[in-house]
């Protein structure tokens, strides 16, 4: 099995690229639990929720780990739950990163918000790009740090689905 993970700033392609990916590949897709949590309690949320949320996500990605398919792709994983917890509200479970480096993930496209016009859906509230580079930047960081596999996808939605393409290509004949 071969673990994808999406990752990046809101309104980057994330959830749209998945949905290629496992159209063009097959596998097996875990959405993000906190736009389904956000969508069942319809207020603000707050630093209590990011427990919940992030086990939610865990149990998904469980369940989905589970019949071990060729490929697994998912929207998002801890690290988004982390990084928005400290974006938001500047604290976050102390739990949440030692479950996430416990994990393993074969590859994380990063994607960066540039040269993709921001979508406000309802839920996403960083329509400035100087706010998502942040964002990106923490994400392209901590990846480093902690030496997880990444691929930095830039350019227009049909270069970002290019390269992912390729990257996964690459990763399933690995």
């Amino acid at each position: 099995m071969k673990v994808l993970v999406l990752t990046g700033p809101e309104s980057s392609g994330k959830s749209w690229l998945a949905a290629e990916l496992q159209g063009h590949f097959g596998g097996v897709r875990v959405d993000e639990y906190v736009r389904w949590f956000i969508e069942q309690n319809p207020r603000d949320t707050c630093l209590g929720d990011i427990t919940e949320i992030a086990r939610g996500q865990l149990q998904w990605e469980d369940e989905a780990r589970s019949p071990q398919p060729r490929l697994l792709i998912l929207d998002t994983h801890l690290l988004s739950n982390i990084l928005w917890s400290q974006t938001l509200f500047g604290d976050c479970p102390e739990w949440l990163e030692p479950a996430l480096l416990a994990r393993h993930y074969d590859l994380h496209l990063l994607l960066s918000p540039e040269h993709v016009d921001w979508t406000d859906d309802g839920q996403r509230c960083q329509p400035e790009l100087s706010e998502r580079l942040v964002f990106f930047q923490a994400t392209h960081t901590w990846l480093e740090q902690h030496r997880q596999p990444f691929q930095i996808l830039r350019g227009s939605w049909e270069n970002r689905r290019v390269q992912a393409i390729e990257a996964v290509s690459r990763l399933l004949a690995s």
